[in-house]
């Protein structure tokens, strides 16, 4: 890996990866040590999260393309080793918010989407997962609903650490969400015909709404900083992302305090 050219984004946006591949199996010990290593950085390079998660469902059988694709989020990362989170105390967001976004029916071997989500203070990411759904969501609508209640999910786990460290939010969390029709599925039941299949454990999330807790917002695609979190992007998309999350270089960080380095 010394020798390898560095990459500006750990994936290239029109990557498929299957456990059907054709290609020579690795060395799956090796395989899941990097997995293992990866899965660790990504507490302080929300960045990696997609990308992590997407090839650690092939620990199993891994294939020579899913090696691939780890030495090149390797590369990646070797080539931005000095970037981490900027926090700012300055500004409008000291307090929690939140993005959800889902990749619908992305998995080329079950069909399942993937859920995006983000929660942010101070511009700096605190907490992101990127997961594979446990159903198949038969409309887009249904997928970003699911993925707006697993984030609802964690927010209320964020919400009681805050106020067990003396910050409790006095405020509903707001959700950033792309996607209206599950925006509206979250205040009301217009959507009832062709919502009510969907598994009652996710409609907690109309309860939290109902009670002020958290309250689902519109926000467009490409400021949809969870975006990230579902899918390859290319690269000035990735980039601006990545920024909104607060990942920067060190050396940026230092201009933004107004420090300066001796």
């Amino acid at each position: 890996m010394a020798d390898n050219n560095l990459v500006r984004n750990p994936v290239v946006p029109s990557t498929i990866l299957s456990k059907d591949e054709d290609d020579a199996e690795v060395d799956a010990t090796k395989f899941k040590q990097a997995i293992g290593s990866l899965m660790y950085l990504t507490i302080t390079r929300p960045d990696l999260m997609f990308e992590v998660s997407l090839i650690s469902r092939f620990m199993t059988n891994p294939k020579e393309s899913h090696w691939a694709a780890t030495k090149r989020l390797l590369r990646y990362l070797k080539g931005t080793i000095e970037h981490g989170i900027f926090y700012k105390t300055e500004g409008r967001k000291t307090s929690l918010i939140s993005y959800t976004d889902n990749n619908y029916a992305g998995d080329l071997d079950d069909r399942r989407s993937t859920s995006g989500s983000v929660f942010m203070m101070g511009f700096g990411a605190v907490s992101q997962a990127s997961k594979k759904q446990l159903v198949v969501s038969l409309s887009t609508t249904e997928a970003e609903y699911i993925a707006a209640a697993l984030c609802a999910y964690q927010c209320i786990w964020l919400r009681r650490i805050l106020e067990q460290l003396g910050a409790e939010e006095k405020e509903e969390t707001i959700i950033l969400c792309d996607n209206s029709s599950t925006i509206q599925l979250s205040r009301n039941l217009v959507f009832y015909g062709r919502s009510k299949h969907i598994a009652v454990r996710f409609h907690f999330l109309r309860d939290l709404v109902n009670d002020e807790v958290v309250r689902l917002s519109f926000c467009c695609s490409e400021e949809q900083v969870a975006d990230i979190m579902t899918k390859p992007l290319k690269l000035e998309q990735f980039e601006k992302l990545r920024s909104m999350l607060g990942v920067m270089k060190v050396t940026e960080s230092v201009k933004h305090t107004g420090i300066t380095k001796d």
